[in-house]
Formats: C-alpha cells, sequence, structure tokens
C-alpha cells in the first residue's frame, strides 16, 4: 500500500478512536443524557489563557477559568455557528434545581470567529457554590441553518440573572440547530476565586 493512501487511513482511525473515547468519556459524565441527547460529532478546542487546555473531564480551578477562553474549530467560511457554556449542576450535581446554568452564549459566528458572533450571554466563568462538589462546564457547539435572529435578552457578566433554568436543549430545538456538531467540558469545584466572582455578579 502506498504511503499515500495509508495517511487517510490512519487519520480515519484516530478520528474514529478520538470520537470513541469522547463518546465514553461523555457518557461516563453523564453529559449524555443530562444536556444534550448525542455524542458530538469533534471534539471542541477550548484553550484558557496560559495555554491551558480544556479536556473532557479534566478538574480546573474557577481561579485558571475566570477569563474567556479561546475556541476554536474549522468553521465553513459561509455558514454561522452557535456555542454555548453550560452547568447541568447548579447548585449541586445532587441538587440540580436550577439546571442548566448558562455561563456563556454565542450565536451567529461566522466560520470559527467567536469574537465576530452576536454575543446573548456574556461569559461568566467557574462559580460552584461551597461544599457543593465538582461542577460539570460542557462547552457544545452548533451549525446554525443561516443566520437567525436571537430574540433572547442579552445578558452581562456582571449579574447572574436569566442564567438558571437554561436549557441548550430547548435553545437548539427553538432555533432548529440540530445536535451540536462539537463539544468538550471540564470540571470544577470551589476555591477562593468565587467570593470575587459573586461580588462581580451583585453588579
Amino acid at each position: 500500500m502506498s504511503v499515500c493512501l495509508l495517511v487517510p487511513r490512519i487519520a480515519s482511525v484516530v478520528g474514529t478512536r478520538l470520537l470513541s473515547s469522547m463518546a465514553q468519556a461523555l457518557q461516563t459524565h453523564e453529559v449524555i443524557p443530562d444536556v444534550v441527547d448525542k455524542v458530538p460529532a469533534s471534539v471542541l478546542n477550548v484553550t484558557y489563557p496560559n495555554n491551558l487546555g480544556v479536556e473532557i473531564g479534566k478538574v480546573l480551578t474557577p481561579t485558571l477559568v475566570k477569563d474567556q477562553p479561546t475556541v476554536q474549530w474549522d468553521g465553513e467560511a459561509n455558514a454561522f455557528y452557535t456555542l454555548c457554556m453550560t452547568d447541568p449542576d447548579a447548585p449541586s450535581r445532587q441538587n440540580p434545581k436550577f439546571r442548566e446554568w448558562h455561563h456563556w452564549l454565542v450565536g451567529n459566528i461566522p466560520g470559527s470567529d467567536v469574537s465576530k458572533g452576536e454575543t446573548l450571554s456574556q461569559y461568566i466563568g467557574s462559580g460552584p457554590p461551597q461544599g457543593t462538589g465538582l461542577h460539570r462546564y460542557v462547552f457544545l457547539l452548533y451549525k446554525q441553518p443561516g443566520k437567525l435572529t436571537f430574540d433572547e435578552k442579552r445578558l452581562t457578566n456582571r449579574s447572574g440573572d436569566n442564567r438558571g433554568k437554561f436549557s441548550i436543549r430547548k435553545f437548539a430545538a427553538k432555533y432548529k440547530l440540530g445536535d451540536p456538531i462539537a463539544g468538550n467540558m471540564y470540571q470544577a469545584e470551589y476555591d477562593d476565586y468565587v467570593p470575587i466572582l459573586y461580588k462581580q455578579l451583585e453588579g
């Protein structure tokens, strides 16, 4: 077999293995079915400052994720995307009565340039209450059917109002986004940064 034929086959095997391990990881952490119904086709590349990469299930601290991350994917030039970061474990995984508390929501992203998208909810880092254990923070990317008109109230990062009882499932259904095409997640629990974040949210 020539090298030319072998390379795509190797890439395909690596891609299949990656998808399989992602599926297993998302199911292990019960992102499926708590947040979405299907495993996204690819892993979303999420990087926090200091080159800190998100890996499915990895435990990070609120201090490390306080600033908006860089999110990258192979976007189609003429397509629009929606990006969401959501926590299904509010106020705790044992008692998720505010599921989901969404941390970031950007729509109408052209290609893969998040900075040119329409920010519906500004980024807020992880702020799990003390004593509530690990929370899951899930990133999901959807390809839109076209440019959309969103009627959601725009939310700043100076208040926690209107963040809870969100459902990315319902949001996706409302705007006919289909299933997510990429995803990732990390876990975090309380640290000393959380009270600072709460003060910010008192606005």
